[in-house]
C-alpha cells in the first residue's frame, strides 16, 4: 500500500521571489502608463492613473490570495497604492504626496526601533532567522563560548542600522517627491511626474537602501563568525546543500 501521509491536497504552491516580475508590474508598467498615456488624446489623466494603480494593486492581491502569505511589506505597498490613488483622484495638494512617500518607510523605521523593546526585534525576522541561518547552532556556540550577551548587543546595533536605512529612504522619498511632482493633482502633468517619480525612486532610493541592507547583513555575518568561529557553511547550511546538489 502506498504511503500517502505526505500528500496534502491543500498544500499551497511554493512562493519563490520574482524580483524582475515585481519590478515590471509594480514600477515599469505603471510608470509608462502614467508618462505616455495620461494625455487627453490617449486615456486621460483619471483613467491612466486608475489603470497604473491597478497593476501593483492586482499583483499584491494575487500574491496574497494564491500563496496565503501575511506579508507586512506587501500590505504597506497596497496601502501606498491606495493613498496615491486617493491623492490623485481627490486632487489634493501635492505636499500630501510627498508626506505619504516619506511616511511609509518612516513608519517602518519607527517600527524597527519599537521592536527592540519586544521579544521579537525585526532584525531577527528579516535577517537573523532559521530560514537564512542555522540559528540553533549559533545559539549553542554562543552559549558554549560565553558570548551571548555581547552578541545581543551587536544584534541591537544591527537593528539600529536597519532602522536608519528606512529613515534614509523616508528623507529621500520626501525630497524626490517635492522636487519632481509640482503640477496640480488630477492633471496630465501630475500623472507624468508621478510616473517619473516612480521610475526614479528605484535607482535613487531602492538601490542605495539595498546596498545598506547588504552591509548590515555582512556586519551580522562577520559578527557571528567572529564570536562563534563557525564556518560560512555552518552559519548558512543552504550553501552546503547547494554545493552537494
Amino acid at each position: 500500500m502506498n504511503d500517502t501521509s505526505d500528500i496534502n491536497p491543500l498544500k499551497l504552491p511554493e512562493h519563490k521571489p520574482r524580483p524582475m516580475i515585481d519590478l515590471l508590474v509594480s514600477i515599469i508598467i505603471p510608470s509608462i502608463i502614467l508618462m505616455k498615456f495620461s494625455g487627453d488624446d490617449a486615456l486621460g489623466a483619471t483613467t491612466a492613473l486608475l489603470l497604473a494603480l491597478a497593476f501593483p494593486l492586482a499583483w499584491g492581491l494575487f500574491e496574497r490570495i494564491k500563496y496565503k502569505k501575511n506579508n507586512f511589506i506587501a500590505l504597506l505597498g497596497l496601502i501606498s497604492v491606495l493613498l496615491t490613488g486617493g491623492i490623485g483622484l481627490l486632487e489634493l495638494d501635492t505636499k500630501w504626496l510627498a508626506i505619504k512617500e516619506a511616511a511609509i518607510p518612516g513608519l517602518i523605521g519607527i517600527g524597527v526601533l519599537i521592536s527592540t523593546r519586544t521579544r521579537y526585534p525585526l532584525i531577527k525576522t528579516l535577517l537573523y532567522n532559521p530560514a537564512i541561518m542555522d540559528t540553533d547552532k549559533i545559539k549553542h556556540k554562543l552559549n558554549e563560548l560565553g558570548t551571548t550577551i555581547a552578541f545581543e548587543a551587536r544584534l541591537l546595533k544591527a537593528t539600529y542600522f536597519l532602522s536608519s536605512t528606512f529613515f534614509f529612504s523616508s528623507v529621500m522619498n520626501y525630497i524626490l517627491a517635492r522636487r519632481i511632482v509640482t503640477s496640480p493633482t488630477g492633471s496630465t502633468a501630475f500623472n507624468e511626474e508621478l510616473g517619473r517619480l516612480t521610475l526614479l525612486s528605484y535607482p535613487v532610493i531602492a538601490i542605495p537602501s539595498m546596498i545598506m541592507m547588504m552591509a548590515i547583513f555582512y556586519y551580522l555575518w562577520r559578527t557571528i563568525q567572529g564570536m562563534t568561529d563557525l564556518s560560512l557553511e555552518e552559519i548558512f547550511p543552504q550553501l552546503k546543500e547547494d554545493d552537494e546538489g
